[in-house]
């Protein structure tokens, strides 16, 4: 690895000419933005509204190129053995390009630096020894706050050379994890880089364990398929789904960083705030409330009040009388139920369906009815009140409301489906009397949407990417699978996390519920983050909570990562003060993960003992590095340093044991750099 040195480098060194083309680079940039900036729109002809239109296109395109001083501008350059086009720069053999986080032409449009996400940077991710892909070299960059300062190269084209380790990689994966999560576009691995570009048209779920960078991966197939595929999703749109808020606010530069501005994200709950949530379910409701055998108890509960008619439909049309017979509406309603069409769809089809059939009557007359006619006759007073007795409009959250309410009706729609000990464990032991004071669980907001989608269809967007899906519930599996009905998603998990009561048992289940059955599943099992010591402490846990899975392994060995320390009840806190000042003064974040129960006392200690610290989610500062983390949050952070307190505790948190373990396998693997465990009640036997 050449690096730079503390004296004036010459201007021949090839160090100094990668600086100079990172200079000139910056400043085609800067070029870009200007012009986007001076575009003029004032002349252009067309309606306000598409001027406006315009106006945000540019708006957009400027923030996009917006030069982040601290994100290196380029991270990679790739020697081709041979030209690749004439409108490149040219090595001493063949094409040359710099690789970097989005595309920077010159005045005279030729690239300086090519997008990370064309097709021809695959082969930065993807060329080996094995495999050069007609690579004679490739050169990566380290950089210091910005600055490059150092360059390392291997000649895959030279079987001379030995392979060895790249040290500026490696140096990339450990740097200190200070801020909300960063990229990793300079450091994608070959089976990484596959799963990012895979096609738009598939379903792609990742299992992963923890460190594989598989959070990473999801919000980079996302820059990934907008590149490819930018008109089509710009239309349709995107979303990224995470389990709370502190985990989106953690992940929410990536994109950005990546020049994606307009990707939205969202938790679950949000997707479904049809109604306000005032009140949460015990575990066993919320279990049952999230089993597909819902869907159909819902199904059944919108149909209810379908009727069948027995008297005939009378028109008036002048002078004249049309007679439809109640068994021809009972054909037409019939028809309707069967086609499984959305529930408003056919309400509103099935007065044109009575109007058709009086047109039928009227040609058969001796009339020459035309489509005025058959609106008009779909909109009479008498086709109207056929309707509106035998399909009337259905509020899905009033609904839902007289479901968990009225006891007979619950019986009626889940007969078959829910036991009566399950019936009554789902219904509210006050009912509510109105949408606006019902108490709302979460689980209730799903069975809403769901309701919902049955009443009219749910708008699809383009590519969904669900992230931490292994908690999710069938029904909110469902819920995120309205959203990309015609579009396609990257369903990120691990199964040896989940730690909801209705936690993913397989990914084959989970996406039968999503709507994705035929997705391909791909696993992560090389850590990238957290050290081996670590992970592989965390391990011992998985024959107890997911026996399927294999352990992961590390690319770090991280010596001495990994710190255990027995303490005595009276001192735990001040072991706890200890462990932290002790992280602190390393470089990096630090995170203080605990049982729930436990944060207002470690907050109180830490704040009499002056330590400032952050909740999960905010940004860490020079001046304060330390996260106060729930145990119920940590799910999706990492921090360089994490102190555990009393894993015990975390396990005694949860309703059940598998659980808590599971919770306790979190916690133990968001450390990236050193881990230290503190317990005065004995460890779980599982740990060993």
């Amino acid at each position: 690895m050449q690096s730079a040195a503390p004296t004036t480098v010459p201007a021949d060194d090839p160090l100094q000419r990668e600086r100079d083309h990172l200079a000139s680079s910056r400043a085609a940039l800067r070029a870009m933005r200007e012009d986007a900036e001076q575009l003029d729109i004032s002349d252009v002809a067309g309606t306000w509204v598409t001027q406006q239109v315009l106006h945000e296109q540019i708006q957009r395109r400027i923030a996009a190129l917006a030069d982040l001083v601290h994100t290196p501008l380029f991270f990679g350059r790739l020697d081709f053995l041979h030209s690749i086009s004439e409108d490149v720069s040219e090595g001493a053999g063949g094409a040359r390009f710099y690789i970097g986080r989005r595309h920077v032409h010159d005045a005279g449009g030729d690239p300086m630096v090519i997008d990370w996400r064309a097709p021809v940077s695959q082969t930065f991710y993807q060329a080996s020894r094995t495999e050069p892909m007609d690579i004679a070299k490739r050169r990566r960059f380290g950089y210091t706050g910005g600055e490059l300062t150092a360059y390392e190269d291997e000649n895959l084209s030279d079987p001379a050379e030995q392979a060895k380790a790249s040290a500026l990689l490696a140096a990339e994966i450990e740097k200190p994890r200070v801020g909300p999560m960063r990229d990793i576009v300079a450091t994608i691995q070959p089976e990484q880089d596959e799963i990012v570009r895979a096609e738009l048209g598939g379903t792609v779920c990742v299992q992963g364990a923890p460190g594989t960078g598989k959070t990473a991966v999801g919000l980079h197939r996302v820059a990934y398929l907008l590149y490819a595929h930018r008109e089509r999703l710009a239309k349709a749109g995107t979303l990224v789904i995470g389990p709370n808020s502190s985990f989106l606010s953690y992940i929410e530069q990536v994109l950005p960083a990546l020049g994606e501005l307009e990707v939205a994200q969202a938790t679950v709950q949000e997707l479904v705030s049809h109604v306000e949530v005032r009140a949460q379910d015990g575990a066993e409701a919320a279990r049952i409330k999230g089993d597909a055998r819902m869907a159909e108890v819902l199904r059944r509960a919108v149909r209810d009040g379908i009727t069948l008619p027995t008297e005939p439909c009378v028109v008036v049309r002048g002078s004249r009388r049309w007679r439809v017979p109640a068994y021809e509406l009972v054909e037409i309603i019939e028809e309707l139920t069967g086609r499984e069409i959305r529930y408003g769809a056919a309400m509103a089809a099935l007065p044109q369906r009575i109007a058709h059939t009086v047109l039928l009557k009227m040609e058969q007359g001796g009339e020459a009815p035309d489509d005025r006619v058959q609106d008009a006759v779909a909109r009479s007073r008498e086709v109207k009140a056929v309707v509106k007795a035998c399909w009337p409009p259905v509020d899905p959250a009033k609904l839902v409301l007289r479901l968990l309410g009225d006891a007979e009706f619950l019986a009626r729609c889940a007969d078959g489906l829910l036991t009566p000990e399950e019936q009554a464990a789902v219904l509210w032991p006050k009912p509510g009397r109105s949408v606006k004071t019902a108490p709302w669980t979460p689980a209730d907001a799903v069975l809403v949407d769901e309701a919902t989608d049955l009443v009219e269809r749910t708008p699809s967007l383009g590519h969904v990417v669900l992230d931490e899906a292994q908690d999710l519930s069938p029904m909110q599996y469902r819920a995120v699978g309205r959203r990309c009905t015609t579009g396609s998603a990257t369903v990120l998990g691990d199964l040896a996390q989940g730690t909801t009561p209705w936690a993913t048992a397989s990914w084959p289940e989970a996406l039968h519920h999503l709507g994705k059955a035929g997705a391909h599943v791909e696993e992560l099992t090389t850590g990238f983050r957290v050290p081996e010591q670590v992970i592989s402490y965390a391990s011992r846990l998985l024959p107890a909570i997911a026996p399927g899975l294999a352990p992961a392994t590390s690319i770090r060995t991280g010596q001495d990562s990994l710190t255990i320390r027995a303490t005595t009840a009276d001192g735990r806190t001040d072991a706890v003060l200890l462990a932290c000042l002790e992280a602190l003064d390393r470089e990096g974040s630090t995170g203080l993960i605990a049982a729930d129960a436990r944060i207002p006392a470690l907050a109180e200690a830490l704040a009499e003992a002056g330590l400032p610290f952050l909740t999960p989610g905010t940004e860490t500062t020079a001046e304060a590095r330390l996260t106060l983390v729930p145990a119920s949050l940590a799910k999706g952070l990492e921090y360089d340093y994490v102190v555990l307190d009393e894993p015990a505790e975390v396990v005694a948190g949860e309703p059940d044991r598998r659980t808590g373990l599971r919770r306790l396998y979190v916690s133990l693997t968001r450390a990236v750099s050193g881990l230290t465990v503190l317990h005065a009640e004995p460890l779980p036997a599982e740990l060993g």
